[in-house]
């Protein structure tokens, strides 16, 4: 018996059609095993290949295997219309905080904001950001308005993971601060966006993501748990996904790394709010554009 390639959807918070992160043209209204895609999933800073394992046992044949960073180019220019809008923002929000002195004043409120509540701040805003206004759009735009005991469950898994990858931004921010330097120079904003880019998020923030919300999906089973540190997932799934995160990301980061440290949190939230958003409307246009 062949193994069919792993069926999945792609995001690209970041992030990917037959690979993990292919699935983004049809993630609005889309059901796998009864279970709809819920927008927590497409969006993140660092995203995943969702039921990654669902169909690894069936009776077809596998399909030719794409190369996993052409997954994520395709998932990336899926998202270009929601990225270019969301990197458009942050950049206008740069240029106001140096330019223009309204938008510095209210940047510099969220900084005071920041500076009291600490790491309270961080743990709050990724979970609004990354749980709650997800599951608010999933049932307004996908379920029409209507509450189901899945958004429940969503949640009991959201923020606890939101919260601690809010805490974990936080920490890894401030180390950076520390051992870099705390100055908006080219020299220093360019070290900072390499670490984030290129090591913090591909082996770090990515393969947790990717194991926590596929090891949810599989319904917490600790059944063939050791699939999570194979060759084949690392390629089906987290590839595509690092590939499809620079092109949402990237940028965005390199804005987020030219503000002052107290501004970088806040405006990272703000980021990943604002990407659920547009993520998900413009999802839910595509979608109805498909429907006969």
């Amino acid at each position: 018996m062949t193994r069919a390639k792993p069926s999945s959807f792609a995001f690209s918070p970041s992030i990917p059609a037959s690979s993990p992160l292919n699935g983004l043209r049809e993630f609005p209204n889309q059901f796998q095993n009864g279970k709809s895609i819920s927008v927590p999933d497409a969006v993140l800073s660092y995203q995943l290949g969702k039921n990654s394992f669902t169909h690894m046992n069936t009776r077809t044949s596998a399909p030719p295997r794409e190369a996993p960073w052409i997954a994520g180019l395709r998932a990336a220019r899926a998202n270009l219309i929601p990225a270019l809008i969301l990197q458009v923002v942050m950049l206008t929000l740069l240029l106001g905080y140096y330019f223009y002195p309204p938008t510095t004043q209210w940047l510099d409120r969220l900084a005071v904001l920041k500076d009291r509540w600490g790491f309270g701040y961080s743990a709050v805003s990724a979970i609004i950001a990354g749980a709650v206004i997800p599951e608010i759009m999933r049932i307004l735009v996908f379920q029409k308005g209507r509450g189901a005991r899945t958004n429940f469950d969503n949640l009991l898994f959201t923020i606890p993971f939101w919260c601690s990858m809010g805490l974990l931004v936080d920490v890894f921010y401030r180390t950076q601060a520390l051992v870099f330097g705390a100055e908006a120079t080219f020299r220093i904003v360019a070290t900072k966006v390499f670490f984030d880019q290129f090591l913090y998020s591909p082996f770090l923030a990515t393969p947790l993501t990717c194991w926590l919300y596929d090891w949810k999906h599989s319904g917490y089973s600790l059944t063939d748990f050791h699939r999570f540190f194979t060759r084949a997932y690392a390629r089906d799934v987290m590839v595509p996904v690092v590939f499809a995160n620079w092109g949402v990301w990237l940028p965005v980061v390199s804005i987020l790394y030219s503000l002052p440290s107290l501004l970088q949190i806040p405006l990272f939230g703000l980021a990943l709010s604002l990407w659920v958003l547009l993520y998900t409307w413009i999802s839910e246009q595509r979608n109805r554009g498909t429907q006969p």
